[in-house]
């Protein structure tokens, strides 16, 4: 009986050790321990994310169930949600050689993006990201710096991941360039200097919008355009503009001008400019630069977006719809 004991036992040993093996060979890295997953995985979900870019520090933090930048403003809720699917989802596309990081990332001076993801207290994630086009994807990253690097990408995602780590708190924050209510706005002046006999304003007198000069407009016309101002997007910034052509763009004339006066008397002034192409210089039929003077990035529009507010004096006469 005691040789029976004894050899189940020992069955019983083997097949636990068996097992381990089984199990310590399903979660082996295929590049080395720690360094198969870029992905931060949250027990329940992402609460903070940390990005470090030479002197840029920015933090993304869910707070009371909204996302602030830096703890204090809003954030861009697109941009948030798509970083956060970037981070659960991203996976290894291929390792890449120590001659190609030298060549491609230490050889160009490439400073890394210091990513840190958290859930509550704990760190799910840290990493560096790496932004290069010498491939598809457009980054490379590393756990550390003494680490392999690797091409990182979202597995059904075509465009490169690498451009979302940006610790540029402008780009986090929504692209809004109007958020008003009827009842928030004073008056509404807009200025075409391409067609001076065009341009209008609006001013608000009790509860009613009145179109200035001659009379015979249309009072609702009137007010389904300044219904028009209650949510107003540009595209994104114009980042890769260098300074010379920031300044070339607004010493030119504008080719609009919209001054909006909130209730509470603060001023919102919108310039815009028109694109051209750089090769052929045909002038952009879809987008136009642009220019708030609560700041002083220029911004690109799209006429899609804007196009509701570009409106001719002849739009308030009954028989100019």
């Amino acid at each position: 009986m005691n040789k029976i004991v004894l050899r189940n036992t020992v069955i019983s040993v083997m097949l636990i050790v068996l097992l381990f093996f089984v199990v310590m060979l399903s979660n082996r890295s295929p590049y080395g321990k720690n360094q198969s997953s870029f992905a931060a995985v949250p027990k329940k979900e992402i609460t903070r994310i940390e990005l470090i870019e030479n002197e840029n520090r920015l933090i993304l933090v869910r707070k009371d169930g909204n996302w602030l930048v830096n703890g204090e403003y809003e954030a861009r809720r697109s941009a948030v949600l798509f970083i956060l699917r970037i981070l659960q989802e991203m996976r290894i596309k291929s390792p890449v050689s120590s001659g190609m990081f030298s060549e491609q990332i230490a050889g160009k001076g490439i400073t890394p993006v210091k990513v840190r993801v958290y859930e509550e207290s704990r760190v799910l994630k840290s990493f560096l990201v790496y932004k290069t086009g010498s491939n598809i994807y457009g980054n490379i990253m590393k756990m550390s710096e003494r680490s392999r690097p690797f091409i990182v990408y979202v597995p059904g995602f075509e465009e490169e991941i690498g451009s979302f780590f940006i610790a540029d708190r402008l780009f986090w924050q929504p692209f809004t360039l109007f958020n008003l209510l009827p009842s928030e706005i004073s008056s509404v002046k807009v200025e075409n200097p391409h067609d001076t006999a065009s341009s209008f304003k609006i001013n608000r007198k009790d509860d009613r919008y009145l179109l200035s000069g001659d009379e015979g407009w249309d009072p609702s016309a009137v007010r389904r355009y300044i219904s028009y101002f209650t949510y107003v997007p540009f595209e994104t910034w114009a980042a890769d503009l260098s300074d010379d052509m920031k300044e070339r763009i607004m010493a030119g004339d504008p080719f609009s001008i919209i001054t909006v006066v909130r209730s509470a008397g603060e001023e919102i002034v919108l310039k815009m400019w028109q694109r051209t192409d750089d090769g052929s210089g045909a002038r952009d039929s879809d987008r136009l630069w642009g220019k708030l003077n609560t700041g002083d990035e220029l911004f690109i529009v799209r006429y899609f977006d804007i196009d509701p507010l570009l409106k001719k004096r002849s739009y308030f006469y009954s028989n100019n719809p």
